[in-house]
């Protein structure tokens, strides 16, 4: 459990930065270089959803081996849709278990 538990921590930290990729590549790449735009946006949007994926199913299996209440599970899971937010997950309630 515990290489998997690892693996949560980094697949939090992945998905924190695939989504801050994404957003970017909206924002500054698109406006100025749409050739670039078009060709960064598929795999980029492709690693991200598997990330997204993969960190949800990561975070149902961990509430019920760790048992965590509702409210931490929802603020888990949310997180994933805030930019910054795992990152947040990650530092305040994956760093304490070690």
């Amino acid at each position: 459990m515990l290489s998997l538990f690892k693996s949560f921590k980094i697949i939090a930290l992945l998905e924190g930065i695939s989504y801050l990729l994404l957003f970017g590549n909206m924002l500054f790449i698109k406006p100025y270089f749409l050739d670039i735009y078009k060709t960064l946006l598929f795999p980029m949007g492709m690693a991200h959803g598997l990330l997204f994926i993969t960190y949800i199913i990561l975070a149902l299996l961990f509430s019920n081996k760790l048992k965590w209440d509702v409210k931490t599970t929802l603020i888990i899971l949310v997180a994933s849709i805030i930019p910054f937010g795992t990152f947040y997950i990650e530092k305040k309630y994956l760093k304490p278990i070690k």
